[in-house]
């Protein structure tokens, strides 16, 4: 006797591309899975990083404002959508529903890190730069990756150093609440920074690329 119903959905198979890679980068800084097995949400202040993730994805989701802070004077933006297929690939590459303090490692073929990390870092990630007072032409820069996860920092810092060969330095909080940082000076910020952006097309946060590249001029 054959059972009755409706035969239960094939699970869609995710493949790996640049733009899953950027986008998995972001969702691990900016996103936020639900508990019910489905929804996703990705927040930013910047408009055109919530676009760039909806095309990316290729979703066509409604992006909704909120405002935050004190004085909820800045808004930011977010856009949410259900797919039970992609919330449960990005569960079994390591994000979680709690994901901010206990991520770790990101599984991903190598061939797509430098997408993954253009993700991490325009979610969470910043560059500075400036000249030293004590040496008017001495020019320094910084790129930096930030997370609440140790274990994430730690697993970041290594993967950079197996791929690029350059160690960086890692600043733990002085006090809880606070991230933990990854930075990268000089020589090694260049090799992470033409490593992200190995193609004028990539998508990325085109403010933050226009930033480091016009500081690199400076340099």
């Amino acid at each position: 006797m054959g059972l009755r119903g409706p035969k239960p959905k094939t699970r869609e198979v995710i493949q790996w591309t640049p733009k899953l890679a950027y986008v998995v980068g972001l969702i691990a800084t900016d996103g936020c899975l639900y508990n019910n097995g489905r929804h996703i949400n990705f927040t930013n202040k910047d408009l055109e990083l919530i676009e760039t993730f909806k095309l990316c994805l290729g979703i066509n989701n409604k992006i909704s404002t909120k405002f935050s802070g004190f004085k909820k004077s800045s808004p930011c933006y977010y856009v949410q959508f259900g797919d039970v297929s992609f919330y449960q690939f990005l569960i079994e590459i390591g994000l979680t529903p709690a994901k901010s303090k206990t991520m770790g490692a990101i599984k991903i073929p190598d061939i797509y890190l430098p997408d993954l990390l253009r993700g991490l870092h325009d979610g969470d990630g910043s560059f500075h730069s400036y000249h030293d007072p004590r040496w008017p032409t001495s020019f320094l820069y910084y790129l930096s990756f930030v997370s609440a996860s140790k274990s994430h920092v730690a697993w970041i810092q290594s993967t950079i150093q197996r791929i690029l060969g350059v160690k960086g330095h890692s600043l733990y909080p002085p006090k809880p609440r606070q991230v933990y940082q990854l930075k990268y000076a000089k020589q090694e910020a260049i090799k992470i920074i033409n490593y992200m952006y190995y193609n004028r097309n990539v998508p990325c946060l085109e403010r933050k690329r226009k930033k480091i590249y016009n500081a690199l001029k400076l340099g």
